[in-house]
């Protein structure tokens, strides 16, 4: 293998690292950043959001410019952008600002991902991909699940700036490295002439709307609220005008005709459903903690640390079994498992912490990881070079919009059951019920012994009491629901058809 073609790609795959951390980095430390600007809690989940959905429509823009710019123009550009955006982030006084620095950050950042899993997948030969694999499968799942952990540490231990600040040293080192190694394709500028304009401004509408009804739909009652349903229109016109062009354009701005290979449709497929539990639970398990446990960023960081390093040990693990090992096997293993580790989660209660949560984390990163690497063998590991930059773009958008899609079915079942649960609960606790009049009772002596107003305030702790358990029960059927898909999928692992020649290099030649 050429040195300087290794070094480069290490170099991609560092940019798509912090591309992908900075969707969740934040995550832990809303609070600090939403102290920092006045914002309302309403309006602080958009740091987020902007850079999701800025990010969610560059993805399979990124297969098109990386053609028509070539690999080395798109990386560096991306990789000098995002570090400018990043320091822009850091020296925003405002909400307004953030938001738009946040979506500049996500839109140039979104370039880098895709590029990484298409030269993966180009520039090395089959007999290397049980080493290149996972380094991908490991950047591309370990960076959300320990975003939270680095950002508690960072925001706890210097300010939230410094959640921006950190990128801008690495970034310059990627930009430059990009610039002076990359060298594996050539730019096609005849592909501008025939570009289509329309099919792009429709997927940005399409794509972006779709996040926003995602995102604000729980919270907001859905189509009640007047914003989403605006947002729903645009998205169903966009969605319309985007995949007619793109079916009929000579030139489409993504090529949907990847989705025409029956192992790319369903690696695409997997590769959805594992978005879900992705962020799914890199957002529950800090929801539970911070909520119901009333730990600070520092603590989530350190109890949900022990997923990333599961992951971390397994990856070599799984680049080796990829290729002795049928794919199908491997993945309904990891969906298995995966199950198994949000079915142990069923069993939840108001006083889990590291300990009882910390098998079902092990379980969650080894899956994951066994998950992870075949399902990108699968996909992108028979399709022919020149569909690789186009289909990397649909396969990690897939990823990102599985996460979108199960976010915010995991909020609109918290919500809806939460609801549902404490009206049962509350029903319950009558005077007409013993045991809740004795644990009142008790609760008011002992308030009262401390000078404080024993009726109302006992009043006051059993609702608060109720309310807790209603959410830890909401929390629960999201891991029922959760166990039900993961077990369900393993089964369709095994309807794929085997790649050719899967066990001798992990995924088949061109």
């Amino acid at each position: 293998m050429d040195p300087r073609r290794v070094f480069a790609f290490l170099a991609m795959v560092f940019g798509m690292f912090m591309a992908i951390l900075d969707i969740q980095v934040v995550s832990a430390s809303l609070a600090e950043i939403q102290a920092g600007l006045n914002a309302s809690a309403d309006e602080i989940s958009w740091v987020q959001t902007s850079y999701l959905i800025a990010e969610v429509i560059m993805i399979p823009l990124s297969g098109f410019l990386g053609r028509l710019l070539s690999t080395r123009v798109l990386f560096t550009s991306a990789a000098a952008g995002f570090t400018a955006a990043s320091l822009l982030c850091a020296t925003a006084t405002n909400m307004d600002q953030m938001i738009v620095y946040r979506a500049i950050q996500g839109f140039i950042g979104g370039g880098m991902i895709p590029s990484v899993f298409a030269a993966a997948f180009t520039i090395f030969p089959p007999s290397k991909r049980a080493i290149v694999s996972p380094m991908i499968g490991l950047v591309a799942t370990l960076a959300p699940t320990i975003g939270p952990t680095v950002g508690g540490y960072l925001s706890h231990a210097l300010s939230w700036h410094w959640l921006f600040l950190v990128n801008v040293g690495p970034g310059i080192l990627v930009a430059v490295a990009a610039w002076k190694l990359i060298d594996f394709d050539e730019g096609e500028p005849s592909l501008l002439k025939r570009f289509d304009w329309t099919g792009l401004a429709a997927m940005a509408a399409f794509l972006g709307s779709l996040e926003y009804v995602l995102e604000e739909g729980p919270t907001n009652d859905w189509l009640n609220d007047r914003a989403v349903l605006v947002f729903a229109i645009v998205m169903s016109v966009g969605g319309i005008v985007f995949f007619w062009r793109s079916l009929r354009s000579a030139v489409p701005v993504v090529d949907l005709k990847a989705f025409l290979d029956i192992n790319f449709a369903f690696g695409s497929a997997f590769s959805f459903v594992l978005g879900v539990g992705l962020y799914g639970l890199t957002y529950l398990y800090p929801l539970y903690l911070g909520r119901i446990r009333g730990y600070d960023s520092l603590m989530i960081g350190e109890t949900v640390f022990v997923s990333g390093l599961a992951m971390f040990l397994t990856a070599p693990v799984a680049g080796i079994l990829s290729s002795k090992l049928d794919p199908r096997v491997m993945i309904m293993t990891g969906f298995l498992g995966f199950g198994a580790s949000t079915w142990m989660l069923t069993s939840l209660t108001a006083d889990w912490a590291f300990g009882e949560l910390l098998v079902p984390q092990i379980l969650r990163g080894i899956s994951l990881m066994l998950c992870m690497v075949p399902i990108n063998n699968l996909a992108l590991g028979t399709l022919p070079p020149e569909r690789l930059k186009n289909a990397s773009g649909l396969f990690n958008l897939t990823r990102n919009l599985g996460g979108a899609v199960g976010l915010a079915l995991i909020n609109t079942v918290l919500v809806n059951r939460e609801e549902l649960h404490y009206a049962r609960l509350s029903e319950s606790i009558t005077w007409s019920n013993p045991e809740a009049m004795r644990q009142m009772k008790m609760m008011a002596q002992n308030l009262s012994a401390h000078g404080i107003d024993g009726g109302t305030g006992a009043l006051t702790q059993m609702m608060g009491r109720v309310h807790q358990q209603a959410t830890v029960m909401s929390f629960i059927d999201v891991f029922y629901l959760l166990s039900l898909l993961f077990a369900s999928l393993a089964m369709f692992a095994m309807l794929m058809r085997r790649p050719p020649a899967a066990a001798a290099g992990g995924g088949g030649g061109h």
